[in-house]
């Protein structure tokens, strides 16, 4: 964004003065790999249903405002009731809201960068101050000691499992101890959780920790980044706040229809998560072999997400050459602190990661 004209620097917030939007830096090339997105098409059945679902929404009525028959099914699925489960529109709503409802002056978020550069962005919205407690520079683990000491301190903490950009998870014990920590209120962000191993989820957690939200989205295993639908999970109080302090209507009626449609037929992406998990799987070893030849630079990390950070010489020539010579867009991060020439790279369809690879060793010359 460019920078506000003095007739806007006048009008505006003075907090918000110096504000930039988010950049997903997106360029339209014939295989996007850059946004963590499911780029496998919704199972035939699936489509099917949320065709018809779709056909079957009159357009003319305002949504339910809560989402309730959305909740059920919801709350059906994880086992918990429907007063736990708040819907929005997209993760990135309830982000918002967590910290419009529990930040603001005089509170201190906690992250963990590197992380979703979001957070840090949604708590200046909310005049909110963050503490960070980097991550080992070297395998993006947790500093579990550091982390407690300055959860107990905050008011705020959030936590990504898998983590974007570096894939790692939390361990369910850990965020057990988060929560023990914290006076205050913990999200774990889960967007990528259906893709991480069995039992790394933290939602089992919510019957004991009461200070504890879980926020998923339909977004990256259900292939559905385009409705933009997410969902929290907390004690029924906290679901309280997160309904009061919502904007009327944000999540419209065929947002709705096709999640519902979507998360009825969830057994019909498993075979889609596990082809994503071996695809990880085998385009980790492509990466590595190539990272391997660009010692002492080269090094990619194994994640549990549906993408993967890799370090090369050079990585943003390298971006720019599969851009515009291979028409392949991946995610740089060599502009964020502690990620220099680093790529985050979308695990695609066997062909996408094929044609990834076969143009990363030639502009490697490998």
């Amino acid at each position: 964004m460019a920078e506000l004209s003095d007739r806007m620097k006048r009008l505006i917030q003075p907090h918000l003065a110096g504000i930039e939007p988010y950049d997903p830096n997106f360029t339209p090339t014939e295989v996007n790999l850059s946004a963590n997105e499911n780029t496998y098409e919704l199972p035939a059945g699936v489509r099917a249903a949320v065709d018809e679902a779709l056909a079957a929404t009159p357009l003319n009525r305002y949504p339910d405002p809560l989402s309730d028959e959305l909740r059920d099914e919801l709350a059906a699925w994880h086992g918990v009731s429907r007063e736990m489960i708040c819907v929005g529109n997209g993760g990135d709503e309830l982000l918002y809201n967590f910290l419009l409802a529990f930040g603001g002056a005089g509170r201190t978020l906690l992250t963990c960068p590197p992380d979703f550069s979001e957070y840090a962005f949604f708590a200046s919205l909310a005049q909110t101050s963050v503490e960070r407690i980097w991550r080992d520079e070297h395998t993006f683990e947790l500093k579990r000691d550091e982390l407690l000491a300055a959860a107990a301190r905050a008011d705020l903490v959030i936590l990504t499992s898998p983590n974007n950009p570096t894939g790692d998870v939390v361990p369910p014990a850990l965020a057990r101890a988060v929560c023990q920590a914290c006076p205050g209120l913990v999200m774990i962000d889960e967007a990528y959780g259906e893709f991480a191993d069995a039992g790394a989820s933290c939602a089992a957690l919510l019957e004991e920790c009461d200070n504890l939200v879980v926020l998923h989205t339909l977004s990256k295993a259900f292939g559905a980044a385009g409705i933009r639908c997410g969902y929290v999970m907390a004690a029924p109080d906290v679901i309280e706040v997160f309904g009061a302090v919502r904007q009327i209507y944000s999540v419209n009626v065929l947002t709705q229809a096709v999640a519902l449609a979507a998360v009825r037929a969830r057994d019909a992406f498993a075979p889609v998560i596990e082809q994503v998990r071996s695809e990880r799987a085998r385009l980790f070893a492509g990466l590595q072999e190539l990272a391997a030849a660009c010692t002492p630079e080269g090094t990619v990390w194994a994640g549990q997400g549906n993408f993967l950070l890799v370090r090369l010489p050079q990585a943003s020539r390298v971006r720019q050459r599969l851009r515009d010579e291979h028409s392949i867009l991946v995610r740089d991060f060599s502009y964020a602190p502690g990620l220099a020439d680093c790529l985050r790279i979308t695990v695609g369809t066997p062909e996408e990661n094929d044609r990834l690879l076969a143009a990363l060793r030639a502009e490697l010359g490998q």
